[in-house]
């Protein structure tokens, strides 16, 4: 839904909210450029997969998040923390392998948690994290706490054989999840239309008759509408939704990745069209924001990023005696 068909929507944002929902994108945005220097710098190891260009998707969900509800995605998780209102100094340490990271530096990129903020994981198997998803949305239903799970995969994911079987209980359970599929174009190099038979993926739940839709996953305020109206339609116990956010990442799938299987022109005219952040702060200066608020919410947002990287150098790493805790005996 374009912003100009929001006027008269029950759900229209007041300014204050497109601020707020700014400056969290904004963080993502510039956390994760970040997060890559470090990478560069071998500050940080392993795989680390940056959510860059797909910010109004988390921002916008995370408008219809209520304490009740659960949240878990796949290994490209960064950007949920800090939509989860998670540390990013904790975020960074984790990144870099230090004792203050959410996973006392264990865990790295793709498995942080917070038990505190409903957050379960970054997980580094594509798919594996549906079926937990589905399990929490069991445990929303057992409690009765009118609680639901968002439950994020990519494209890639939705391909997996995991995400049926738990869509099928899902529906025939009726269990409160929201099943979020962020549709960035390419599972790793290969692109939708060569790994999907069919590319309508708000429709994977059709088997099972679950519902789903399709938004522009790169407009803050589609996203926002959308999240609020199928939260409200899980809410309400009718059963599982899907939303396809069909959205872009503007880097490589890793760090790794050259991502020579697109072309530079078809990044930068993304960049140029329909990058999130830019979308949304010509829709606050349309309603008669302040150009200057902005520039002051992007310095306030620097130095956190700074904050958060010098709390992860100071933070010490593990030691040895970590190696045997949080384990399964």
């Amino acid at each position: 839904m374009s912003p100009k068909n929001l006027k008269n929507s029950p759900h229209s944002p007041s300014l204050e909210n497109l601020y707020k929902a700014y400056e969290s994108m904004y963080l993502i945005r510039r956390f994760e450029e970040k997060a890559g220097q470090l990478y560069g710098m071998g500050l940080i190891a392993g795989f680390c997969h940056l959510y860059i260009g797909q910010e109004a998707v988390v921002v916008g969900l995370q408008q219809a998040v209520t304490e009740s509800d659960s949240i878990i995605t796949s290994y490209r998780d960064h950007g949920h923390m800090l939509a989860c209102d998670m540390s990013p100094g904790g975020v960074m340490a984790e990144l870099t392998g230090r004792s203050g990271g959410y996973s006392k530096g264990k865990g790295g990129s793709m498995h942080m948690f917070s038990r505190e903020k409903k957050f379960y994981g970054g997980h580094g198997i594509v798919g594996a994290q549906v079926p937990i998803g589905t399990g929490l949305a069991l445990a929303h239903q057992y409690k009765n706490d009118n609680g639901i799970c968002f439950t994020y995969m990519g494209d890639g994911g939705s391909n997996q054989g995991q995400m049926f079987e738990a869509f099928n209980m899902a529906a025939l359970w009726k269990l409160p999840v929201l099943y979020i599929i962020e549709n960035n174009l390419y599972a790793m190099g290969t692109s939708l239309d060569r790994h999907a038979a069919v590319t309508d993926l708000s429709t994977r739940g059709s088997a099972q008759g679950i519902p789903g839709k399709s938004v522009d996953g790169m407009d803050y305020l589609a996203m926002r509408e959308a999240a609020l109206e199928a939260a409200s339609y899980v809410r309400s116990g009718k059963g599982p939704f899907i939303l396809e956010a069909k959205t872009y990442r503007y880097r490589g799938h890793s760090m790794s990745d050259p991502a020579k299987y697109r072309s530079k022109e078809e990044v930068e005219d993304v960049k140029s069209h329909h990058d999130p952040l830019s979308i949304l702060e010509a829709e606050i200066l349309r309603q008669g924001g302040d150009k200057d608020h902005l520039e002051s919410i992007t310095k306030d947002v620097k130095k956190k990023i700074d904050e958060a990287v010098e709390f992860a150098k100071e933070s010490p790493e593990p030691s040895e005696g970590e190696l045997f805790t949080d384990i399964l005996v």
